[in-house]
């Protein structure tokens, strides 16, 4: 209690109410934000560190949302706490469940833009799948989410908080005898994480964290189509895995499919690779190859494309992925006999060149499938342009 000097006990003011939608949402806070944001409530500057690793602890490593579940937080610091902040998961619009086991999320983040991240489950592990962007700015022929336009980056706390949303759903939090079941995760969702680099680098900076979700960086795979100026500061910066999109053996195939190699082409991409900070045999980078029908499925690609990994002297190993098709495209995928006899070649010139089983397809979940809802069309009106593109082709086909 405290005495002014002429002996009268002060009458305190009631603390007055925050509105809750004034409240800060303290989601996806680097850990010296959070101790910022502490201090600026009034948390003593002696008690700040320890009150920030209590904080950091139970929203990453619990995955608690409640401040009264903070039970070695003092009772009047969960006050404060709860007065003045919020810890907050954006909205789950659907949650999709394929027949292999395969969970998108279509997410719908403060101001109402959306999307969708991916959970695959395999025997030896689980990859949940994260975007990085409400669109994306690349084009590329082939992807649905390239059919989108590029609305935003999203925050640190917006891709952090897709696996936060995967982690409740699975009901992985303090489960210790089941074990985690996120064990990887690949920012290969929509967008292209190295135009938002920044708030990438934080948010996995948060997930790569010893005190909190605690994953481990060589169990991290970022995804991208050829952003050369980034991909040395990728290496340097966050130190994870390193996936590129290829695609394609030649600038002029690549180029029609990927406008990016108009910038960057495969020259500057694979010198790039070349140069990646960690990359040797035992931490190979990944490119990925979507087969294309009559595109980039010859032999004489594949050939290439071991001649190309030789020449820049790349520990590679090469990921075949069947082209998932979506409503409207015109490309067609490579048949399995083409894809196989792709991947032997390479394979039988020292380079690994699995075939990736697709998963999700039910669910437009796959790779190269994502799209926010908002600009999907419905089951019916994909079904019903189905139906007419299958009529006009028998239409043509028959002559009539």
């Amino acid at each position: 209690m405290q005495i002014t000097p002429n002996g009268h006990v002060p009458i305190l003011s009631p603390r007055p109410k925050i509105n809750p939608e004034d409240k800060r949402n303290i989601l996806g806070l680097s850990r010296s934000e959070l101790k910022e944001a502490l201090l600026e409530i009034g948390v003593p500057e002696k008690q700040a560190n320890m009150r920030t690793k209590q904080i950091w602890g139970w929203i990453y490593h619990h995955g608690v949302a409640d401040f009264d579940r903070m039970l070695n937080v003092s009772k009047t610091v969960r006050q404060q706490l709860a007065d003045h902040f919020i810890i907050k998961r954006p909205d789950i619009v659907e949650a999709q469940y394929s027949t292999d086991g395969t969970r998108k999320y279509l997410i719908r983040f403060a101001d109402g833009n959306e999307a969708e991240a991916v959970y695959i489950p395999e025997d030896d592990r689980g990859t949940l799948c994260i975007s990085s962007q409400v669109g994306c700015t690349l084009n590329c022929k082939f992807c649905h989410t390239g059919t989108m336009r590029l609305v935003r980056n999203l925050t640190a706390a917006e891709i952090v908080a897709q696996l936060m949303i995967a982690r409740d759903d699975l009901e992985e939090w303090d489960n210790p005898t089941e074990g985690r079941r996120v064990t990887n995760i690949v920012m290969m969702g929509m967008g292209e994480p190295l135009y938002n680099f920044d708030e990438v680098k934080k948010a996995l900076d948060i997930v790569m964290d010893g005190e909190g979700i605690q994953l481990s960086r060589r169990r991290i795979t970022l995804s991208t189509s050829g952003v050369v100026p980034h991909m040395e500061r990728c290496g340097r910066e966050i130190g994870v895995n390193l996936a590129v999109s290829l695609h394609a053996v030649r600038d002029e195939i690549r180029s029609e499919i990927m406008p990016i190699n108009k910038k960057y082409n495969l020259a500057d991409v694979l010198n790039a690779c070349a140069n990646y900070p960690g990359a040797h045999n035992a931490r190979r980078i990944t490119f990925e190859y979507v087969m294309l029908k009559d595109i980039n499925d010859s032999d004489e690609d594949a050939y290439e494309l071991v001649r190309l990994m030789r020449k820049y002297k790349l520990p590679a190993k090469i990921n075949l992925i069947p082209f998932n098709p979506w409503p409207g495209v015109d490309y067609e995928c490579s048949s399995k006999a083409r894809i196989k006899r792709f991947s032997d070649i390479v394979f039988r010139e020292g380079i690994s060149a699995p075939v990736r089983t697709p998963r999700g397809r039910d669910i437009m979940a796959a790779c190269g499938q994502l799209k926010s809802a908002s600009e999907k069309k419905s089951k019916a009106q994909m079904l019903r342009e189905q139906t007419e593109s299958n009529f006009k082709t028998e239409f043509h086909a028959t002559g009539l």
